[in-house]
Order: C-alpha cells, then structure tokens, then sequence
C-alpha cells in the first residue's frame, strides 16, 4: 500500500514538473514573440562624465530582449576601448553610437573651454611653471615684470594681474586626459600620458575672459617675464595685492637705495646741463 501510494505520488510529481515546463516554455515562447531573444549590449558599469575616456573598468555586457535594444547599441565590449563619452552616461544605460566619439576636433579642447571665455597659450619655463608640476585642471595665478621706464630698477614693479585662472593644457595634453586629435593615428590608437608625471611641456593654455586675453598679448608682447603661481583649486578667494617694487623687498634698507638713486639722478641731472651750455 505504501509503494503504490509512493509510486502515485512519483507519478503525480512527474506530471506536475512536465504541466510547469510546459508553462514555462509556453511562456518564454510567447515572451520571445513579443519582445524577442536574448542579446548582448554593452551597458555602463558606474557613471561616466562627459569628454571621460571609456576602457573595460566602466562597462560591461549583458543580455537583455532583443525588443529592449537601444537603436546602434554596442554588442562587444572591445569596441568601446579608448573611445570618449561625448554625453554624460549614467550607471545601466545601454551606450549607443551616438553617445561616443573618438579623440579628434569633437573631443579637444574646444569642448572644453566655458562659454564666453577664450584659450589662450604661452610659453614657459620651469622657472615660470612651478617646475613644470602643473596638470590640466589646476588653477593658477599670473604675475607679470612690468617695466614702464626702460629698465631702471627702482621703477620695476611685479604685479599680479589674473588670479584664479584655469589651466586648460599643458604642452598638447588636455583636462580629462583626452588627447588632442594631432597625438592619435587612428581611431584604435589613441595614446594616453599619466598626467600626475608629464612634465615635457613648453607651453600652457589658459582659460581667459576676452579682455584678460588683450592683457596678456600686451604682457607677452612686452617681453618682460610671466610667471605662474599655482594655488589650491578650492581657493577662490581674489586677493587685494599691490605690485611690489624695489623699495618693498628692501625692507628698512630702502632709505639707503633712494638715497642712492636721488644721487644718481642729481649727477646724471648736472652732467645733461653741462653738456647742454
């Protein structure tokens, strides 16, 4: 009595799995009729700026509905490496043609500069560049050697003339690490520099208002030394600095210069009269 009571319930198990595959097959036939197979796209695996370099860290594949497929949606993930986000991507959306770009005139430094400022580069030395420790991103002031009587000393004046202004490049390279479109070969091949370390730079790149960018044509074209000092990015603070001259980094032993330079002129001053009778 127990085998033919254990036998039936063998029996009505089977039937109830076969009833339930059947189910289930029944429903993924018709799941795949209305919104098709199972196939791969690539999704983003955590948020991804805008002008962000895309490698295998940031996405990842998965299998979705064919129904569900975004229009030129990416199948492999190889195909996204070295590619740029030319939109902002959120964590699980599906990257699409649209959304990437390669490095080149779309993702250089033009994306980069703010409405209604301008870029503008100079040269520099390590002298003028804090050791050329600069990076794009940084931040920094600018001061100029502002000579107005042919050299003479006493009348030199340093003078810090922009401050807070932001670094765009450094030599060819860019903020986000995107190169500029002259580094690349080809679409594939796109070489990228650890910005912390590149120091093989000799010119950087501003980013200025219009009118800041006269001021420093003028400065440049004076010839007489720009330089950069670096400061904290979170620093906005604009400080009240005047220029500072001779007499200021004398100290107390200023008197002894103007007494100097008053002499100079005096005997310079007498010398020109007698010439002139």
């Amino acid at each position: 009595m127990n085998s033919r009571a254990f036998t039936t319930s063998l029996i009505l198990a089977g039937l109830a799995v076969a009833m339930i595959w059947s189910y289930i097959s029944s429903r993924e036939t018709e799941l795949q009729s209305d919104y098709g197979n199972q196939t791969p796209v690539v999704i983003a695996k955590e948020d991804i700026k805008e002008l962000e370099i895309i490698d295998d860290r940031k996405v990842q594949l998965i299998n979705i509905p064919s129904k569900f497929q975004m229009p030129g949606h990416f199948k492999r993930v190889e195909d996204l490496y070295n590619t740029i986000a030319a939109v902002p991507i959120k964590k699980g959306e599906q990257i699409t043609v649209p959304r990437v770009t390669y490095p080149g005139s779309q993702s250089g430094l033009s994306r980069q500069i703010s409405i209604g400022k301008r870029a503008l580069s100079i040269q520099v030395t390590e002298n003028q560049a804090v050791s050329r420790l600069l990076k794009p991103g940084d931040r920094v002031d600018v001061l100029a050697l502002v000579d107005y009587a042919s050299g003479k000393k006493e009348r030199l004046k340093v003078k810090t003339v922009l401050q807070d202004v932001l670094l765009l490049s450094t030599g060819l390279y860019v903020t986000n690490s995107v190169p500029i479109v002259n580094l690349k070969s080809s679409e594939n091949d796109s070489r990228q520099m650890k910005l912390n370390s590149y120091t093989n730079f000799n010119t950087v790149t501003l980013e200025l208002t219009p009118f800041e960018v006269q001021k420093m044509v003028f400065l440049i074209s004076a010839g007489n030394g720009i330089y950069l000092s670096l400061r904290n990015n979170d620093d906005k603070t604009i400080e009240r600095i005047s220029a500072t001259r001779l007499y200021d980094v004398l100290g107390e032993d200023a008197a002894e210069a103007k007494t100097y330079f008053a002499e100079q002129m005096a005997r310079e001053t007498k010398r020109t009269g007698a010439g002139g009778r």
